[in-house]
């Protein structure tokens, strides 16, 4: 398997995030699910260089809480 840059893939992808002018990304950790050519579905993941595997495991796991406890920082529109 061959690397390739996946800034334009998250792009056409429509992913985006949600930040305020200042803000500064200091890395980045990405996961892929992936339909490979004989229709197999797999995960893969990128990360940022230098993010270091005890910020990466921080993440993933903050990120993991976040999703499981539903959290948002933008109002539901479900309330109407």
């Amino acid at each position: 398997m061959a690397e390739q840059k996946i800034g334009q893939l998250i792009d056409s992808l429509g992913v985006e995030a949600d930040l305020e002018e200042g803000d500064l990304v200091a890395d980045a950790f990405v996961i892929l699910k992936v339909v490979k050519a004989d229709g197999t579905v797999s995960l893969a993941n990128a990360r940022s260089k230098g993010l270091d595997w005890i910020t990466r495991l921080g993440m993933v796991t903050a990120a993991q809480s976040i999703e499981n406890s539903g959290f948002t920082d933008t109002p539901s529109t479900d309330d109407d």
